[in-house]
C-alpha cells in the first residue's frame, strides 16, 4: 500500500506506542525520509508557545547526504489530523557541507536569535575516494556554523578550542550559550571527555564567537538529553565505547551562564536493556525519553524491536522516585539478528515537544482521513511486503 514520506506522529497511551502519518498542505515542498538529520525548534523569543522546527542534513534513501535545510511548522490541527507545511531554506555566504550525526541549537542574545551547527560526518571528498573505500565517511572539519534565517546567510567560524571533528555529541542551548560535551572522532576513535562552552554575542554589527573548555566532561557517544524543568536536564544512554553501553545517568543543570553535572538515580533497567549490545532513541519532550533495542532471535517475533518509555521527574516532583520506566513495544520490518554493527545509534530519532493526539481519535487507521494522493503528490509505493 501507498505510505507517507519520513513524517509521523507519535503518542503514548495506556502504554501503547501509537503512530500515524502526518500530513502536509499543498504549498508544501518535498521532504524526503530523511535518517540522523539535525533537528532543533525555533521560537520568535525562548519563551513563545508557537515555533518551527529546523531540519538539516541527514542521510536520504539512496545513502546520499543532504545539505537542505527545511522550516516544518504546524499550520492546521484538528481532531483527525494535523497538517504541516514544509518549506525548503537558501543559504548564503560559508554554506555548510552536507553531513549527519551534527547538532543544530537557536541562541537568543540583544534581542536577536540565531542557528548554531557543529560537527558531523560527511563523505570522503570524491577527488580523495579510492574503490575500496569509495563511500567511506569521515569527519567534518569542526568549524562553527552561525545561520541567519532572516537574511538567509551563513558564517564559518574556526575556533582554536575546537581541534576534533565529533559526531553524536550532546549539545544543550540556554540564552547565549552553547554547551558541547561527548561525541565520537572518526580521525582519533575516541569520544571525547571535553565539556566546550560556546558563546555567542549578537550585537549590532559582526557576531562575536568565543569557546571556553571546562572541566567535568563526559566520554560518551549517542547520549540523549530531555529537559525536566526550565534549568534541569537529564543526560540518558549513549555508548563509552563501540561495545559498551552506558548505564548511568546524569543531571545537567544551567543556571547564571554556569552548568553542574552530576551523577543521578538510574532507573532499574530490565534485563533486556541491561543484556542488549544496541540500544537507541530519543527525547520525546516533557521529560520523556524513547529507548528502543532490537529484538534477539530467540524471541517469539524474530523481527522486533522493543521500546521502553523512560520518564524522568525533577526534584520538585518526587524527590525519591527520580526515574521510572514503562514498556511498550513496536515490531520492526527489519531483522537485525544477521546486521552489521550499528552506527552508535542514528537509526531511531525523534522530534522533542512533539503535540500529542487528541483524546478524542481513534485507534485505529482511518484511510478515508487521507487526502487525495493525486492532489497533495506526498507519498510514495513501498514494496510489496510493506506492512505499514
Amino acid at each position: 500500500r501507498s505510505c507517507p514520506t519520513g513524517v509521523f506522529l507519535l503518542d503514548i497511551k495506556q502504554n501503547e506506542l501509537k503512530m500515524k502519518p502526518a500530513f502536509f498542505s499543498k504549498d508544501s515542498c518535498y521532504l524526503p525520509p530523511l535518517r540522523y538529520p539535525a533537528l532543533c525548534t525555533l521560537r520568535s523569543d525562548a519563551r513563545a508557545d508557537e515555533y518551527q522546527y529546523i531540519i538539516h542534513g541527514g542521510k536520504t534513501p539512496n545513502n546520499d547526504l543532504s545539505d537542505k535545510i527545511y522550516f516544518m511548522s504546524l499550520v492546521n490541527k484538528t481532531s483527525k489530523k494535523m497538517v504541516f507545511q514544509c518549506i525548503e531554506k537558501d543559504l548564503g555566504g560559508d554554506v555548510p557541507e552536507a553531513r549527519y550525526g551534527h547538532t543544530i541549537n537557536v541562541v537568543h542574545s540583544r534581542g536577536k536569535s540565531m542557528s548554531v551547527l557543529f560537527g558531523g560526518r560527511s563523505y570522503t571528498p570524491l577527488a580523495q575516494r579510492t574503490t575500496e573505500k569509495w563511500n567511506s565517511v569521515v569527519d567534518c572539519l569542526p568549524s562553527v556554523f552561525l545561520i541567519d534565517f532572516e537574511f538567509g546567510c551563513c558564517t564559518s567560524y574556526v575556533l582554536p578550542e575546537l581541534q576534533d571533528g565529533l559526531s553524536f555529541h550532546v549539545s544543550i542551548a540556554r540564552d547565549d550559550t552553547i554547551y558541547i560535551l561527548g561525541g565520537h572522532s572518526l580521525q582519533n576513535n575516541t569520544r571525547s571527555p571535553n565539556l566546550y562552552k560556546l558563546k555567542i554575542d549578537l550585537p549590532l554589527g559582526s557576531p562575536a564567537v568565543t569557546c571556553t573548555i571546562l572541566p567535568g566532561g563526559i566520554s560518551v557517544s549517542s547520549a540523549i538529553v530531555t529537559q525536566i524543568s526550565d534549568t534541569e536536564f537529564v543526560l540518558v544512554g549513549g555508548y563509552h565505547s563501540d561495545n559498551q553501553k552506558r548505564l548511568a545517568c546524569n543531571t545537567i543543570v544551567l543556571e547564571d551562564s554556569k552548568i553542574e553535572i552530576v551523577e543521578s538515580v538510574s532507573p532499574e533497567w530490565t534485563p533486556d536493556i541491561k543484556h542488549c549490545r544496541t540500544w537507541f532513541g530519543c527525547d520525546m519532550g516533557t521529560g520523556s525519553v524513547l529507548l528502543g533495542i532490537p529484538g534477539a532471535n530467540k524471541q517469539i517475533i524474530p523481527d522486533a524491536n522493543y521500546f521502553y518509555i523512560l520518564r524522568c521527574k525533577g526534584a520538585e516532583e518526587d524527590k525519591e522516585e527520580e526515574l521510572i520506566t514503562q514498556i511498550c513495544s513496536q515490531t520492526s520490518s527489519e531483522d537485525p539478528g544477521d546486521s552489521t554493527p550499528f552506527e552508535d545509534s542514528e537509526e531511531f530519532s525523534f522530534s522533542a515537544e512533539a503535540n500529542t493526539f487528541d483524546a478524542d481519535d481513534a485507534d485505529t487507521y482511518n484511510e478515508d482521513d487521507e487526502e487525495d494522493e493525486s492532489e497533495t503528490g506526498y507519498w510514495i509505493t513501498c514494496c510489496a511486503s510493506c506492512n505499514i
